[in-house]
């Protein structure tokens, strides 16, 4: 096969969940406009962080593009008159720095291209929409049998995966889908293995998994064909959205919230909790449970992108469930995004912060009991249920599930222990990224505390307390080395502090009058 010559080797490195912030450090006058030079870092390390020069123009075509969402963002509006005055710079800049704020902190348009571009252009130059078609094309060319009909733009969020709509040419009323995606950090599997997994998901069969009609890979990306649901995912269901449009349009901001009927809440989280448990049972790991990872068939829920834990690719979630320490397992993984796909089937969107505090009126108080066990403080911090004991809680015990297809998974047992080494190596660089994220917050919360009015006022008390004892140490010293100088002058001499005809010396009698002064 042809598919893909001469490719770039390896994988890519980057992992575009880690986020980007942002922070304006200066701005500079020029002739006839202002740039704001900015800070940014990848992660927690200060280390991975450059700078980068904006003009307010910059972010004036930046928020155009993200008007796709519909979201009502903070950038500051245009002056013409007046616009290079220094307040008015200063105050824009602030207006500015709020802008990068809430674009850096938004889960969906943190990860979108166009911020990355924006924010981070080396990493993001390329046209990956243009390197999707030119490895498809040359697929083609020994696979002529499918034709593209058009490319789906944008209804992913990965920016290192495209989309295209296909046919077979003597079907053409039959719709298919092509994926194509870049090797991400988390491939860890050989060449060899990939490719073997990768074709063996075409042999996968299970009433809970979306069938893959075609799957290849090579040593940099892969590529797969599904047959394409008009209907589209299970989060096209819950906000209401046509499966064609762009991610950012579809999900940022729907026209109507409104959850799942509780019937519904139930049969799908079972049939999807049914479907982990199959996956782990059978050593394949998974890690990328999202309601866009759900395509519904009739009143069934049928996973998608089993692939992706393959390729190497980083969770949806992954920004998320890296900040706790207990999250360090595949399984715990899919149990924390299960919490966050049975939030959003209950309510019809996400969860505003993670952990949870607490949550809005459910249909049932057993859907509360079950996201409390998931998604509050505590559970993250003192341990999650396992997928086994999610299907024992009353939400999901008592549901009756009619399929009756034989899931059929065959896993030589060369590869189950690839995948093993591969499960571990992934678990390890979650853990290591856990580490320094821990480390890095002790540190911020140290300096914070440090830093605090409390702790100013008490170091001050201190060092005032430190500084009189000194001074009174100072004067019972000097007062001593006087006595002792004054005695040892002669015999029978008066005392210098009792003698009338010796009155005290000036230094002396300052430094007892500090002392007295101190002590008292």
């Amino acid at each position: 096969m042809a598919f893909m010559e001469k490719p770039p080797a390896g994988k890519v490195l980057l992992d575009d969940t880690v986020p980007l912030t942002a922070q304006i450090e200066a701005s500079q006058s020029l002739h006839s406009h202002t740039e704001y030079i900015i800070r940014v870092q990848r992660g927690v390390s200060a280390e991975n962080s450059w700078q980068i020069v904006r003009r307010y123009s910059d972010f004036d075509l930046l928020n155009n593009s993200l008007q796709i969402s519909s979201l009502s963002l903070p950038l500051p509006p245009k002056k013409l008159i007046g616009n290079m005055e220094r307040e008015f710079i200063a105050e824009r800049q602030k207006g500015l720095q709020a802008y990068l704020d809430v674009i850096t902190s938004h889960h969906l348009l943190s990860n979108c291209e166009l911020v990355k571009k924006f924010l981070d252009p080396n990493s993001y130059s390329v046209n990956y929409t243009e390197i999707a078609l030119q490895h498809v094309s040359m697929f083609f060319r020994s696979e002529p049998k499918w034709e593209v009909v058009e490319p789906l733009k944008d209804i992913g969020w990965r920016i290192r995966k495209k989309y295209f709509l296909m046919k077979v040419k003597n079907q053409p009323k039959e719709r298919l889908m092509l994926s194509w995606a870049d090797l991400g950090p988390d491939k860890y599997l050989s060449d060899k293995d990939l490719q073997y997994a990768v074709k063996l998901l075409s042999s996968c069969s299970h009433p809970y998994i979306y069938k893959v009609t075609f799957a290849t890979a090579s040593e940099s990306s892969a590529l797969f064909i599904r047959p394409f649901n008009e209907k589209g995912t299970l989060k096209d269901l819950i906000y209401k959205a046509r499966p064609k449009d762009p991610f950012l349009k579809k999900y940022c901001n729907p026209k109507k919230i409104q959850g799942l009927e509780l019937q519904q809440i139930k049969t799908y989280g079972r049939q999807i909790l049914e479907v982990l448990k199959f996956l782990h049972e059978k050593g394949f790991p998974y890690g990328h449970l999202h309601s866009a990872n759900v395509v519904l068939d009739g009143d069934t829920c049928k996973l998608l992108d089993l692939e992706n834990s393959l390729l190497g690719l980083p969770s949806f979630y992954r920004s998320y469930f890296s900040q706790f320490r207990k999250i360090n397992t595949l399984e715990g993984i899919d149990v924390h995004c299960f919490g966050h796909l049975l939030y959003e089937m209950t309510y019809g969107r996400p969860p505003d912060t993670i952990p949870v505090d607490s949550f809005p009126p459910a249909p049932s108080v057993s859907v509360v009991s079950v996201l409390e066990s998931i998604l509050t403080c505590e559970a993250m911090k003192n341990g999650m249920p396992t997928v086994s004991r999610l299907l024992q809680m009353p939400l999901f015990s008592d549901v009756l599930l009619t399929n009756s297809e034989k899931p059929q998974f065959k896993i030589p047992t060369k590869l189950k222990e690839a995948l093993k080494m591969s499960k571990e190596c992934i678990e390890k660089r979650l853990t290591e990224e856990q580490k320094l994220i821990h480390q890095h917050r002790r540190l911020t919360r140290a300096q914070s505390h440090h830093g605090s009015e409390e702790e100013k006022k008490k170091r001050k008390i201190l060092a005032r307390k430190k500084s009189k004892r000194s001074a009174y140490e100072s004067a019972e010293e000097h007062s001593a080395k006087y006595s002792n100088s004054n005695n040892s002058a002669g015999s029978g001499a008066s005392s210098p502090l009792t003698s009338p005809s010796s009155p005290t010396p000036p230094s002396t009698a300052v430094a007892l009058n500090t002392s007295l002064q101190h002590v008292s």
